[in-house]
């Protein structure tokens, strides 16, 4: 069995293949662990697979795997994370943004005691302040506060985690931005390192910044169906205030038409109060309906 196990997914980067192979079998030769690496090609329509499989010639421990049509940056990690047999498991992108020097740092790390080393690329988009610098920084604070799991650089993807820790994670959807998050809510130590930040040579970046949005949400679906956050909780909440708004404001209302000169018809307190207390009452009934599906969810998935 390997120590360590790398999975690369790759989509359409025929160009930065070579370079990678290079960079990656040079830090793979200066370890003196036993290591195997796993490209998933995940549907490319250029001709990365046949550029990259000359490089593998007479290496047994690097494979592909192919993907038949593009499945998703979250399919080729389950399917990579599924095949790997390493102690170790660390996760790379292909477009040279992550340097693979930066493994030795990594395993250093894990060796220290820590189950996920998390990548830091410290002086990312220093030349874009306002369009990716802030909104990351925000993105990253505010997942860190839903999740408890406070790093500065959660959409790394260059991260090492102990194979217990990730082996048998179900992950669908966008979810392999959450695999850090996953693991440690799993009990994983984790820590941060700084990793280089390689603006990338050939190709097009595949992510934009209309992503943060999609990644709260999934954040907040992913903390309901993990049983991290309760759902009765979460919208009945919502449900009391709204009902405790309503009391308020006929209170008001009241106080109103017998001390303040004005019948229910000439102000609108009447009609919020039953606003809020129509809604308060909804979003009680909508955390019960919730929390049913997910307990529901988790017993069919047999989590203890």
């Amino acid at each position: 069995m390997p120590y360590l196990s790398i999975i690369i997914p790759f989509y359409n980067e025929e160009k930065n293949l070579p370079l990678l192979a290079e960079k990656l079998n040079v830090a793979l030769n200066s370890l003196n662990k036993e290591s195997e690496v796993i490209f998933i090609n995940d549907g490319s329509t250029d001709d990365s697979s046949n550029v990259l499989k000359p490089l593998l010639a007479g290496k047994s421990n690097w494979q592909i795997i192919d993907f038949k049509r593009n499945m998703g940056q979250t399919a080729a990690w389950a399917a990579g994370i599924e095949k790997a047999e390493g102690e170790v498991i660390i996760i790379m992108d292909s477009d040279l943004e992550n340097d693979p020097a930066d493994i030795p740092l990594l395993l250093e790390k894990i060796g220290q005691g820590y189950d996920i080393v998390s990548g830091w690329r410290k002086n990312r988009w220093q030349s874009k302040p306002l369009t990716r610098r802030i909104p990351s920084k925000v993105a990253n604070w505010l997942i860190g506060w839903m999740s408890g799991v406070k790093i500065h650089d959660l959409g790394c993807s260059l991260k090492a985690y102990r194979r217990e820790y990730i082996k048998g994670l179900k992950l669908y959807g966008d979810m392999h931005r959450f695999l850090a998050v996953l693991a440690a809510w799993q009990g994983g130590k984790i820590t941060e390192v700084e990793v280089n930040f390689m603006p990338r040579q050939f190709g097009e970046s595949k992510y934009g910044s209309s992503r943060i949005i999609r990644v709260i949400l999934d954040l907040m679906l992913l903390k309901f169906l993990s049983g991290q956050a309760t759902a009765i909780y979460f919208f009945g909440r919502w449900g009391v205030f709204s009902i405790v708004l309503s009391f308020l404001t006929f209170g008001l209302s009241v106080y109103y038409k017998f001390w303040g000169g004005k019948t229910f018809i000439e102000t609108p307190l009447p009609v919020l109060t039953a606003i809020f207390f129509i809604v308060g009452a909804l979003m009680i009934l909508i955390g019960v309906l919730v929390e049913i599906v997910v307990r529901i969810y988790l017993y069919s998935q047999e989590k203890r």
